[in-house]
């Protein structure tokens, strides 16, 4: 790193080992293994922070290890990221390579909070789709999911019934930086979350092997809200009290049902052109 570039930085740096508290937080995150009430995960790299920036992503603490920063954009980010904190945590390689998951680290690691949403502050168009991931426990599945959302431009996420942390890496990762852009809400039960779609004038589709009719028969007018349930358990009960519409991917091999990431990214395509194609 610029020598002139970090001598700027002075009045903020502050060297820390690898037993420092910020340094143990950061290990705590990665490993997933502490309570973690302010739903607080780390980022790292050139690509990531670029990401975070984009989303205006709350910082909570910045560390970089000047020797693996020697490109003149992650320079630049350092210079910004530095603007968002009071304090920039500087680290050795050794103690960054035991931090970083990368063979080749940009020098760049960030703390972040989870950018979770409250149902007051979605502003959602008359012809909105959204995706309910009621009781899902894979990560991965959520991370991907979460993409697809972002790609095809569904309006919001909102979950209940949680079994995974969202600020769980492997989600952070899967997501690719979508769960940074894309609004997602928490609800303690599918009871409250079918209650607050019901009030805001949504039609429910249920996504159930069992269904009669696929998911290319319907036409998703209006507000529509698809419904994904748990690897192991499908969708809870409670979603099947008012005669919700549900709704099958044919099967024609020998398999009975895809991947839960795989048919979601099916079924939120179907739903999102359809919902564009009438607007």
């Amino acid at each position: 790193m610029n020598a002139e570039l970090l001598n700027t930085l002075k009045p903020k740096i502050h060297e820390v080992g690898i037993k420092h508290g910020v340094v143990n937080r950061v290990k705590n995150l990665i490993a997933n293994t502490k309570p973690n009430p302010e739903k607080l995960f780390v980022i790292e790299g050139i690509w990531a922070h670029n990401k975070a920036e984009i989303t205006q992503l709350p910082i909570v603490s910045f560390l970089i290890c000047p020797e693996y920063i020697y490109t003149p954009e992650s320079e630049a980010l350092v210079m910004r990221f530095a603007e968002k904190v009071e304090c920039v945590y500087v680290v050795s390689a050794k103690t960054f390579d035991r931090l970083s998951e990368r063979d080749k680290p940009d020098g760049l690691l960030s703390i972040c909070r989870f950018p979770v949403k409250r149902p007051e502050d979605l502003v959602l168009p008359e012809r909105a789709g959204v995706v309910v991931l009621d009781g899902l426990e894979i990560p991965g599945n959520i991370g991907t999911i979460i993409r697809t959302c972002d790609g095809a431009a569904i309006d919001a996420i909102l979950v209940c019934n949680r079994r995974a942390r969202l600020s769980h890496p492997k989600v952070i990762k899967g997501s690719m930086g979508a769960a940074f852009r894309i609004p997602i809400v928490e609800f303690e039960t599918g009871v409250d979350c079918s209650a607050w779609l019901q009030k805001n004038g949504f039609s429910i589709y249920l996504a159930d092997t069992r269904a009669e009719k696929t998911y290319y028969e319907y036409d998703y007018s209006g507000r529509s809200a698809l419904i994904m349930g748990s690897e192991r358990y499908g969708i809870h009960k409670e979603w099947y009290q008012n005669n919700p519409n549900m709704l099958m991917i044919p099967m024609l091999g020998i398999c009975d049902s895809l991947n839960v990431g795989v048919a979601a990214s099916i079924l939120i395509y179907e739903m999102s052109l359809k919902i564009k194609r009438m607007k």
